[in-house]
Protein backbone atom coordinates (compact mmCIF):
# COMPACT_ATOMS: atom_id res chain seq x y z
CA UNK A 1 0.00 0.00 0.00
CA UNK A 2 1.81 3.32 -0.89
CA UNK A 3 2.05 5.74 1.60
CA UNK A 4 -0.41 8.48 2.35
CA UNK A 5 0.51 11.99 0.40
CA UNK A 6 1.14 14.82 2.60
CA UNK A 7 1.39 18.51 2.56
CA UNK A 8 4.91 18.09 3.28
CA UNK A 9 5.47 16.05 0.51
CA UNK A 10 3.15 18.29 -2.25
CA UNK A 11 5.42 21.20 -0.78
CA UNK A 12 8.53 19.72 -1.25
CA UNK A 13 7.81 18.73 -5.07
CA UNK A 14 6.64 22.62 -5.57
CA UNK A 15 9.41 24.21 -3.41
CA UNK A 16 6.89 26.18 -1.39
CA UNK A 17 6.09 25.76 2.26
CA UNK A 18 3.29 23.37 3.40
CA UNK A 19 1.51 26.27 5.07
CA UNK A 20 1.66 28.03 1.52
CA UNK A 21 0.05 24.53 0.13
CA UNK A 22 -3.06 24.13 2.71
CA UNK A 23 -4.09 27.98 2.28
CA UNK A 24 -4.21 26.90 -1.68
CA UNK A 25 -5.84 23.61 -1.10
CA UNK A 26 -8.14 24.71 1.86
CA UNK A 27 -9.03 27.56 -0.48
CA UNK A 28 -8.38 30.03 1.82
CA UNK A 29 -7.02 33.81 1.64
CA UNK A 30 -3.40 34.31 0.74
CA UNK A 31 -0.93 35.89 -1.50
CA UNK A 32 0.34 33.22 -3.56
CA UNK A 33 0.94 33.55 -7.72
CA UNK A 34 -1.79 32.38 -9.74
CA UNK A 35 1.22 30.25 -11.22
CA UNK A 36 2.12 29.05 -7.96
CA UNK A 37 -1.44 28.68 -7.13
CA UNK A 38 -1.84 26.23 -10.44
CA UNK A 39 1.30 24.23 -9.93
CA UNK A 40 0.20 23.17 -6.05
CA UNK A 41 -3.34 21.85 -7.67
CA UNK A 42 -2.03 19.96 -10.16
CA UNK A 43 1.04 18.06 -7.90
CA UNK A 44 -1.67 17.55 -5.86
CA UNK A 45 -4.28 15.86 -8.31
CA UNK A 46 -1.01 13.80 -9.84
CA UNK A 47 0.11 12.58 -6.25
CA UNK A 48 -3.36 12.00 -5.55
CA UNK A 49 -3.49 13.81 -2.18
CA UNK A 50 -6.62 13.42 -0.10
CA UNK A 51 -7.24 16.08 2.49
CA UNK A 52 -7.15 15.09 6.47
CA UNK A 53 -10.82 15.88 7.28
CA UNK A 54 -10.12 14.75 11.24
CA UNK A 55 -6.90 18.01 11.01
CA UNK A 56 -8.88 19.97 8.88
CA UNK A 57 -11.37 19.94 11.25
CA UNK A 58 -9.03 20.65 14.33
CA UNK A 59 -8.32 23.97 12.52
CA UNK A 60 -12.10 25.06 11.09
CA UNK A 61 -13.55 23.83 14.10
CA UNK A 62 -16.10 22.00 11.57
CA UNK A 63 -16.20 18.55 11.49
CA UNK A 64 -18.50 18.44 8.65
CA UNK A 65 -20.40 14.99 10.53
CA UNK A 66 -23.80 14.41 11.31
CA UNK A 67 -24.39 11.56 14.06
CA UNK A 68 -27.93 9.53 13.28
CA UNK A 69 -28.89 7.16 16.02
CA UNK A 70 -31.71 4.84 15.46
CA UNK A 71 -33.41 2.01 17.22
CA UNK A 72 -33.36 -0.83 14.23
CA UNK A 73 -31.30 -0.53 11.06
CA UNK A 74 -33.15 -3.72 9.64
CA UNK A 75 -36.24 -2.02 10.24
CA UNK A 76 -37.57 -1.17 6.12
CA UNK A 77 -38.80 1.97 7.82
CA UNK A 78 -35.58 3.25 9.30
CA UNK A 79 -33.24 1.96 7.09
CA UNK A 80 -35.21 4.06 4.32
CA UNK A 81 -35.19 7.00 6.30
CA UNK A 82 -31.14 6.60 7.25
CA UNK A 83 -30.57 6.17 3.25
CA UNK A 84 -32.66 9.65 3.01
CA UNK A 85 -30.77 11.63 5.69
CA UNK A 86 -27.68 10.36 4.32
CA UNK A 87 -28.35 11.34 1.04
CA UNK A 88 -29.37 14.99 1.97
CA UNK A 89 -26.07 15.77 4.47
CA UNK A 90 -23.94 14.74 1.18
CA UNK A 91 -25.90 17.10 -0.57
CA UNK A 92 -25.43 19.62 2.23
CA UNK A 93 -21.45 18.49 2.35
CA UNK A 94 -22.18 16.81 5.15
CA UNK A 95 -20.97 13.15 5.99
CA UNK A 96 -23.35 10.96 7.93
CA UNK A 97 -22.57 8.75 10.77
CA UNK A 98 -25.30 6.11 11.23
CA UNK A 99 -25.03 3.74 14.74
CA UNK A 100 -28.15 1.61 16.03
CA UNK A 101 -29.32 1.27 19.43
CA UNK A 102 -31.20 -2.35 19.25
CA UNK A 103 -34.08 -0.16 20.79
CA UNK A 104 -32.22 -0.23 24.09
CA UNK A 105 -32.45 3.32 26.35
CA UNK A 106 -29.39 2.62 27.10
CA UNK A 107 -27.74 2.66 24.40
CA UNK A 108 -29.40 5.39 23.13
CA UNK A 109 -27.59 8.13 26.07
CA UNK A 110 -24.08 6.23 25.33
CA UNK A 111 -24.93 6.73 21.33
CA UNK A 112 -25.33 10.08 22.25
CA UNK A 113 -21.84 11.19 24.00
CA UNK A 114 -19.83 9.01 21.89
CA UNK A 115 -21.07 10.47 18.60
CA UNK A 116 -20.84 14.14 20.63
CA UNK A 117 -16.96 13.09 21.28
CA UNK A 118 -16.21 11.75 17.45
CA UNK A 119 -17.28 15.57 17.09
CA UNK A 120 -20.55 15.41 14.93
CA UNK A 121 -21.87 18.91 14.41
CA UNK A 122 -25.34 18.09 14.90
CA UNK A 123 -27.63 14.81 15.85
CA UNK A 124 -30.71 13.29 14.86
CA UNK A 125 -31.78 10.41 17.07
CA UNK A 126 -34.74 8.08 16.61
CA UNK A 127 -34.97 7.09 20.63
CA UNK A 128 -35.86 3.57 21.78
CA UNK A 129 -39.85 3.63 22.10
CA UNK A 130 -40.54 3.02 25.37
CA UNK A 131 -43.96 4.33 27.16
CA UNK A 132 -41.49 7.06 29.21
CA UNK A 133 -38.45 8.84 28.08
CA UNK A 134 -35.13 7.42 29.95
CA UNK A 135 -33.57 9.95 32.61
CA UNK A 136 -30.17 9.07 31.17
CA UNK A 137 -30.75 10.03 27.49
CA UNK A 138 -32.51 13.39 28.77
CA UNK A 139 -29.49 14.07 30.71
CA UNK A 140 -26.76 13.06 27.59
CA UNK A 141 -29.24 15.52 25.24
CA UNK A 142 -29.79 18.27 27.75
CA UNK A 143 -25.47 18.51 28.12
CA UNK A 144 -24.97 18.62 24.20
CA UNK A 145 -23.25 21.37 22.66
CA UNK A 146 -24.64 20.84 19.57
CA UNK A 147 -28.21 21.30 18.01
CA UNK A 148 -30.15 17.86 17.89
CA UNK A 149 -33.55 16.79 16.78
CA UNK A 150 -35.97 14.42 17.86
CA UNK A 151 -37.00 12.31 14.79
CA UNK A 152 -40.50 9.92 14.67
CA UNK A 153 -40.64 8.97 18.53
CA UNK A 154 -41.10 11.97 20.76
CA UNK A 155 -41.29 12.33 24.07
CA UNK A 156 -41.79 15.60 26.96
CA UNK A 157 -38.97 16.80 29.26
CA UNK A 158 -36.63 18.18 26.37
CA UNK A 159 -36.88 21.67 24.39
CA UNK A 160 -35.47 21.03 21.09
CA UNK A 161 -36.44 20.44 17.27
CA UNK A 162 -38.89 17.66 16.81
CA UNK A 163 -40.21 16.03 13.56
CA UNK A 164 -43.17 13.13 13.86
CA UNK A 165 -46.05 11.59 12.12
CA UNK A 166 -49.48 11.89 14.01
CA UNK A 167 -49.80 8.09 14.71
CA UNK A 168 -53.09 8.38 16.55
CA UNK A 169 -54.26 9.89 13.06
CA UNK A 170 -52.53 6.42 11.21
CA UNK A 171 -54.33 4.32 13.65
CA UNK A 172 -57.59 6.18 12.49
CA UNK A 173 -57.13 5.73 9.18
CA UNK A 174 -56.72 2.45 8.51
CA UNK A 175 -59.68 1.01 10.95
CA UNK A 176 -61.78 3.44 9.16
CA UNK A 177 -60.68 1.87 5.62
CA UNK A 178 -61.56 -1.51 7.44
CA UNK A 179 -64.82 -0.33 8.61
CA UNK A 180 -65.98 1.56 5.33
CA UNK A 181 -65.51 -1.98 3.91
CA UNK A 182 -68.06 -3.72 6.03
CA UNK A 183 -65.90 -5.08 8.54
CA UNK A 184 -66.91 -4.73 12.56
CA UNK A 185 -64.47 -7.76 13.99
CA UNK A 186 -61.67 -5.81 13.64
CA UNK A 187 -58.56 -7.24 15.60
CA UNK A 188 -55.28 -4.80 15.95
CA UNK A 189 -52.19 -6.28 16.64
CA UNK A 190 -50.39 -3.68 18.38
CA UNK A 191 -47.15 -2.77 20.45
CA UNK A 192 -48.79 -1.21 23.37
CA UNK A 193 -45.65 -0.98 25.44
CA UNK A 194 -44.53 1.92 23.11
CA UNK A 195 -45.43 5.48 22.32
CA UNK A 196 -46.01 5.39 18.65
CA UNK A 197 -47.88 1.65 19.51
CA UNK A 198 -50.52 3.26 21.90
CA UNK A 199 -50.94 6.59 20.33
CA UNK A 200 -52.01 4.24 17.09
CA UNK A 201 -54.43 1.93 19.02
CA UNK A 202 -55.98 5.05 20.50
CA UNK A 203 -56.90 5.99 16.54
CA UNK A 204 -58.20 2.54 16.37
CA UNK A 205 -60.17 2.66 19.07
CA UNK A 206 -61.53 6.41 17.94
CA UNK A 207 -62.69 5.24 14.80
CA UNK A 208 -64.31 2.24 15.96
CA UNK A 209 -66.49 4.11 18.39
CA UNK A 210 -67.05 6.95 15.72
CA UNK A 211 -69.20 3.80 13.94
CA UNK A 212 -70.77 2.56 16.72
CA UNK A 213 -68.72 -0.35 17.59
CA UNK A 214 -67.38 -0.72 21.56
CA UNK A 215 -63.81 -1.81 21.17
CA UNK A 216 -62.98 -5.07 22.46
CA UNK A 217 -60.17 -6.20 24.44
CA UNK A 218 -60.00 -9.54 22.89
CA UNK A 219 -59.54 -8.34 19.51
CA UNK A 220 -56.40 -5.98 20.90
CA UNK A 221 -53.27 -8.16 20.44
CA UNK A 222 -49.76 -7.39 21.86
CA UNK A 223 -46.46 -7.31 19.96
CA UNK A 224 -43.19 -5.96 19.41
CA UNK A 225 -42.21 -4.38 16.18
CA UNK A 226 -40.72 -7.91 14.87
CA UNK A 227 -41.87 -10.63 12.63
CA UNK A 228 -41.31 -13.46 15.24
CA UNK A 229 -43.07 -11.96 17.62
CA UNK A 230 -46.08 -10.49 15.44
CA UNK A 231 -46.10 -14.39 14.35
CA UNK A 232 -46.70 -15.32 17.86
CA UNK A 233 -49.13 -12.85 18.85
CA UNK A 234 -50.88 -14.23 15.52
CA UNK A 235 -51.88 -17.36 17.19
CA UNK A 236 -54.36 -15.85 19.36
CA UNK A 237 -56.33 -13.76 16.53
CA UNK A 238 -57.59 -17.49 14.80
CA UNK A 239 -60.16 -17.90 18.02
CA UNK A 240 -61.34 -13.92 17.96
CA UNK A 241 -63.25 -14.82 14.93
CA UNK A 242 -61.99 -11.62 13.27
CA UNK A 243 -62.83 -10.60 9.56
CA UNK A 244 -60.26 -8.21 9.70
CA UNK A 245 -56.51 -7.06 11.05
CA UNK A 246 -55.18 -3.55 11.56
CA UNK A 247 -51.30 -4.67 12.02
CA UNK A 248 -49.58 -1.65 13.57
CA UNK A 249 -46.28 -1.87 11.46
CA UNK A 250 -44.86 -3.46 8.59
CA UNK A 251 -43.22 -6.03 10.42
CA UNK A 252 -46.03 -7.30 11.88
CA UNK A 253 -47.82 -7.45 9.58
CA UNK A 254 -45.66 -9.98 7.85
CA UNK A 255 -45.07 -12.01 11.06
CA UNK A 256 -49.29 -11.88 10.69
CA UNK A 257 -49.36 -13.09 6.78
CA UNK A 258 -46.70 -15.91 7.85
CA UNK A 259 -49.16 -17.33 11.13
CA UNK A 260 -52.29 -16.51 8.51
CA UNK A 261 -50.51 -19.08 5.30
CA UNK A 262 -48.81 -21.46 7.91
CA UNK A 263 -53.10 -22.18 9.10
CA UNK A 264 -53.93 -22.23 4.99
CA UNK A 265 -55.93 -18.68 5.16
CA UNK A 266 -55.66 -16.55 2.63
CA UNK A 267 -55.67 -12.56 2.00
CA UNK A 268 -57.80 -11.02 1.48
CA UNK A 269 -60.21 -13.95 1.31
CA UNK A 270 -60.43 -15.41 4.47
CA UNK A 271 -58.72 -12.28 6.40
CA UNK A 272 -58.44 -8.59 5.28
CA UNK A 273 -55.70 -6.71 6.54
CA UNK A 274 -54.06 -3.24 6.35
CA UNK A 275 -50.65 -2.26 7.64
CA UNK A 276 -48.21 0.50 8.79
CA UNK A 277 -45.51 2.28 7.03
CA UNK A 278 -46.16 1.62 3.23
CA UNK A 279 -42.67 0.13 3.04
CA UNK A 280 -41.01 -0.73 -0.63
CA UNK A 281 -40.86 -4.04 0.34
CA UNK A 282 -44.56 -5.35 0.58
CA UNK A 283 -44.31 -5.21 -3.44
CA UNK A 284 -42.47 -8.43 -3.00
CA UNK A 285 -45.59 -9.88 -1.14
CA UNK A 286 -49.07 -11.15 -2.84
CA UNK A 287 -50.97 -9.19 -2.42
CA UNK A 288 -49.72 -5.82 -1.91
CA UNK A 289 -50.77 -4.95 1.75
CA UNK A 290 -53.33 -1.53 1.71
CA UNK A 291 -51.29 0.42 4.13
CA UNK A 292 -50.78 4.24 6.31
CA UNK A 293 -47.63 5.54 4.41
CA UNK A 294 -45.33 7.86 6.71
CA UNK A 295 -43.58 9.57 3.65
CA UNK A 296 -39.61 8.97 4.72
CA UNK A 297 -38.99 11.73 1.87
CA UNK A 298 -41.32 14.34 3.74
CA UNK A 299 -40.14 13.14 7.31
CA UNK A 300 -36.18 13.04 6.53
CA UNK A 301 -36.98 16.50 4.22
CA UNK A 302 -38.48 18.28 7.59
CA UNK A 303 -35.91 17.10 9.83
CA UNK A 304 -33.12 18.00 7.49
CA UNK A 305 -34.56 21.68 7.16
CA UNK A 306 -34.27 22.05 11.14
CA UNK A 307 -31.06 20.86 11.89
CA UNK A 308 -29.20 22.74 9.31
CA UNK A 309 -31.44 25.97 9.76
CA UNK A 310 -30.21 25.71 13.00
CA UNK A 311 -26.07 25.16 12.04
CA UNK A 312 -26.42 27.73 9.75
CA UNK A 313 -28.03 30.07 12.59
CA UNK A 314 -25.42 28.88 14.85
CA UNK A 315 -22.82 29.68 12.46
CA UNK A 316 -23.55 32.93 11.97
CA UNK A 317 -23.60 33.72 15.75
CA UNK A 318 -27.82 34.77 15.35
CA UNK A 319 -30.29 35.08 18.41
CA UNK A 320 -31.20 31.55 19.11
CA UNK A 321 -33.92 29.90 17.34
CA UNK A 322 -37.08 29.03 19.48
CA UNK A 323 -37.90 25.14 19.13
CA UNK A 324 -40.30 24.04 16.51
CA UNK A 325 -42.24 20.84 16.57
CA UNK A 326 -43.32 19.68 13.19
CA UNK A 327 -46.25 16.77 13.16
CA UNK A 328 -46.93 15.17 9.78
CA UNK A 329 -50.21 13.75 8.24
CA UNK A 330 -50.55 10.02 6.92
CA UNK A 331 -52.21 8.81 4.03
CA UNK A 332 -54.06 5.50 3.58
CA UNK A 333 -52.00 3.83 0.44
CA UNK A 334 -55.04 1.38 -1.03
CA UNK A 335 -54.05 -1.79 -2.37
CA UNK A 336 -55.01 -5.09 -2.59
CA UNK A 337 -55.27 -6.77 1.36
CA UNK A 338 -59.09 -5.65 1.50
CA UNK A 339 -61.81 -6.99 1.10
CA UNK A 340 -65.49 -5.28 1.08
CA UNK A 341 -68.14 -7.79 3.34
Amino acid sequence: MAAKVTLKDIAREVGLSPAAVSLVLNDRPCRISAENRRRIKEVARKMRYVPNQIARSLVTQHSQTVGLIVPNIESRFFSSLARRLELGCRERGYALIITNSDDSPTNDSELVRLLANRGTEGLLVVASDEADADERLITALSELPVPYVMVDRLFGGLSCDKVSFNNEQGGYLACRHLLEAGHRRIACIVNRASNTGRERLAGYERALVERGVDPDPALELESAYYIADAYAAAGDLLDTNATAVFASSDNIALGLLKRLYVQGMRVPRDCSVVSYDNSAADVLFEPALTSIEQNVDELAGATLELLFRRLKADAAACEPIEAEARILMPRLVVKDSVRAL
